[in-house]
């Protein structure tokens, strides 16, 4: 579904024809905008008594300014770090005092909250959310650590195992010159560049009730917590600056490598990438039946002809991103140094059987059974509820996103399956990285492709 969903291991049984389509829906919920131009849903659940809280402020990652990435990371990150009266020990005691838990980060497209309190500190979870947004201390010496921490945190990923760094060199070289090629959580050289300035006119620029989006949901009385909602929020003033617009880049055609050089490792880690889907696209339901077959589960067939015939690896797979504008479609691993050209070898020689031979009657029909098994377990609690909600209201989806997506699966014909296969490139069509030991991998990457190389050791994620 969307970046804002996570994923929650459970069992149910469903059968894959029309008969599941219908018995997943959202729970009623009453959706309220403020005099600010604020977005407030509201869930009440009675289950427990917790009350959760999602936040999201449009914007994120792409309002960064050039060579500043990383700005919103560190405005979400110091929202948390003190506020109101309260500095960064006193707001986290506070927290910690009422059993609560609050946080920010940032995406590509958002500043993100989330809050979880007993339902009678609820008032209390309200409050310390209004001071994070609405009156954040920005404190130099906490500025200053969370700035270190993120570049120490790039430092040791690239020193330890650069698994978590993959994606990142990935998509800027996929996307170079274009803005999903910024890093959202900057990098080295970008990171040092950030001053405490930077962040105080990012806020400035790009936090304001207009961008506010804050759903709850949980043990409450909508009656009794609207009027406090209003209170704590509908003051906030409108955002200085104006919503960053991404263009939609093209397909890329034709192969390009990128070899980033871990002198000595020992493993290579591998990426195989295009441009793919976009959210809202019509062929979702379609794409997302291959993308589960090929590449999305255990038994996917890159996993198993990867990992459970051939033993070249740990684990492969693939994944489809739909931001705003066509995100990447990618397949992913890694393997022994001595291996890597088998183990590229037979995820392209998979990705060619995937356009050759489609997906069999079979097939079809367990993904749809999977997809209707791993679904539900996504809006069980009151923090997944309130994410979804979020997420339809940032990208203003209705909740038949949620309610029919079932139903998009469980009818998705055949021919539909084929023509989505398309979504994943051609063999023909790569942008493909590699991170490894250049001296020993070097003429087999030669071998995909025009070659590009640049050292791990380098403060940015591409040449």
């Amino acid at each position: 579904m969307s970046r804002l969903r996570h994923v929650f291991i459970a069992i149910l049984a469903f059968t894959c024809g029309p008969a599941f389509s219908g018995d997943i829906k959202l729970p009623d919920y009453q959706s309220v905008t403020l005099d600010n131009g604020a977005t407030v849903l509201l869930m009440p659940r009675h289950d427990v008594p917790l009350v959760s809280a999602s936040v999201v402020i449009r914007g994120g990652a792409l309002a960064d300014p050039p060579g500043k990435e990383g700005v919103a990371m560190l405005t979400a990150d110091l929202l948390g770090k003190g506020a109101g009266n309260r500095d960064a020990l006193a707001f986290a005691q506070t927290v910690d005092g009422a059993g609560g838990s609050l946080g920010f980060g940032a995406s590509q497209e958002a500043i993100v909250g989330n809050a979880q309190f007993l339902a009678k500190d609820a008032g209390l979870m309200l409050s310390l959310l209004a001071d994070a947004l609405l009156r954040p201390t920005l404190d130099a010496a906490e500025f200053d650590k969370l700035k270190r921490n993120a570049i120490a945190g790039l430092a040791s990923n690239k020193d330890g195992d650069p698994r978590q760094l993959i994606g990142q060199y990935a998509d800027a070289w996929l996307f170079r010159g274009h803005p999903y090629g910024r890093p959202s959580g900057g990098d080295e050289t970008s990171l040092a560049g950030i001053t405490l300035a930077d962040v105080q006119a990012y806020r400035r620029q790009h936090t304001g009730g207009d961008r506010l989006i804050l759903v709850l949901a949980g043990d409450f009385d909508p009656g009794v917590l609207l009027p406090q909602v209003t209170q704590a929020f509908a003051g906030w003033g409108k955002a200085q600056g104006v919503l960053p617009q991404v263009s939609a880049k093209a397909k890329e055609t034709g192969r390009r490598v990128l070899l980033v050089d871990k002198p000595g490792a020992t493993q290579t880690y591998f990426s195989l990438t295009n441009v793919g889907s976009v959210h809202g696209d019509p062929a979702e339901a379609a794409q997302d039946i291959v993308q589960t077959v090929f590449g999305g589960r255990f038994t996917s067939m890159l996993n198993t002809e990867l990992r459970v015939k051939s033993g070249l690896t740990y684990g492969a797979r693939s994944s489809i991103s739909r931001p705003r504008t066509p995100g990447a479609v990618t397949v992913s691993s890694f393997t022994k140094t001595e291996s890597t050209q088998a183990a590229i070898d037979l995820a392209i020689a998979t990705l060619e059987r995937l356009h050759r031979e489609g997906l069999d009657t079979q097939a079809i029909t367990s993904a749809k059974q999977y997809i209707a098994g791993q679904f539900a377990p996504d809006l069980e609690t009151a923090p997944q509820l309130a994410a979804q909600l979020a997420s339809l209201a940032l990208y203003g989806d209705t909740r038949d996103a949620v309610d029919g997506y079932l139903g998009r699966i469980a009818s998705a014909t055949a021919d539909q399956v084929t023509s989505a296969r398309g979504v994943f490139p051609a063999s023909a069509d790569l942008v493909i990285v590699a991170i490894g030991d250049a001296a020993r991998i070097r003429d087999v990457m030669k071998a995909y492709g025009p070659l590009t190389e640049m050292k791990l050791a380098d403060p940015r994620f591409s040449p």
